[in-house]
């Protein structure tokens, strides 16, 4: 079994343990009426875009999401947390110094604490139990998500029940041969739909695209055909599962949470790996963490 394999197969059990300890956290987290920024690289800035959209949805406060190159640092915030599972990020690293300088707290929710984050982040939180051998992401990803998620208020047990669901039910028939995959959803789980098809692209080098689902009838359906796919993470506009299916694609409607979608998704990049005789574990050009020495990466 692959380490991803098996990493992907726990996210229910770290999920539980995400929720439990939220409340012990709380003050290092983002607090009510709080302007908060979320960053990340990668996965983790599709996990910030989903938990800037939950804590806005329950009425937390103002939040946006960047890739932390990508931060505007002339913006004032009362808190930004930063999502890395490795701790040496680059990117990451060089943000929280220069937040650290202009006196802007920092948390970092992180998977490997003993990393240079520590010296560069005013709190950690750490999820060592979900931190992964992958270069791939799966459980640290949703289970900094679920951590968020929790402490907005928004995970409830449903959601663990329909990770296992997702993790035993067969996936739809027929999917691991098809050419293109579209991902697609609404608020929260258009950050999901990113990762989704970043996941197919890193772990199966599959042609992978995601979109806001209402935005997908302004352009992007005129790819939907014959050998490919259109799944939708959470609830589908009215209409577009039959407009895909005139046009020959296969249609995959969510009906889980979109977190769970999510963890499907995960299984469906495996067997297309494996159909396609690729090593999930050894992505093609990626490493577990991006290091810049220089101007060149370094390899971790």
């Amino acid at each position: 079994m692959s380490h991803v394999a098996y990493e992907l197969g726990t996210q229910p059990a770290c999920w539980e343990r995400a929720a439990e300890l939220a409340p012990a956290r709380r003050a290092v987290l983002p607090q009510p009426g709080e302007r908060t920024a979320i960053v990340g690289c990668g996965t983790s800035y599709y996990m910030a875009q989903a938990a800037a959209v939950l804590r806005e949805e329950a009425g937390q406060g103002e939040t946006d999401a960047f890739p932390a190159s990508e931060f505007p640092r002339h913006r004032r915030y009362d808190r930004v947390v930063a999502l890395t599972r490795s701790g040496t990020t680059t990117e990451v690293l060089d943000l929280l110094a220069a937040l650290r300088d202009a006196g802007v707290p920092t948390t970092a929710v992180i998977g490997d604490p003993a990393t240079p984050v520590m010296a560069v982040a005013d709190e950690l939180v750490v999820l060592d139990f979900a931190d992964e051998q992958s270069v791939v992401q799966t459980r640290f990803a949703t289970t900094a998500l679920t951590l968020l998620r929790a402490h907005v208020g928004l995970h409830g047990p449903a959601a663990v029940a329909d990770a296992r669901t997702a993790l035993d039910e067969p996936l739809p028939a027929e999917l691991d041969d098809q050419g293109q995959f579209t991902f697609l959803g609404r608020g929260w789980s258009v950050g999901l739909a990113h990762e989704a098809a970043l996941k197919m692209r890193e772990a199966s080098l599959s042609w992978a695209e995601s979109y806001p689902a209402m935005e997908y009838r302004h352009g992007p359906v005129s790819i939907s055909g014959p050998g490919t796919v259109t799944w939708s993470l959470d609830e589908a506009p009215d209409g577009l599962a039959e407009q895909v299916r005139r046009t020959g694609g296969q249609w995959v409607a969510g009906r889980l949470d979109p977190l769970a979608e999510l963890v499907r998704v995960h299984r469906l990049a495996l067997a297309v790996a494996a159909r396609r005789g690729l090593d999930p574990d050894a992505p093609r050009n990626l490493t577990r963490s991006v290091i810049l020495t220089t101007g060149e990466e370094a390899v971790r």
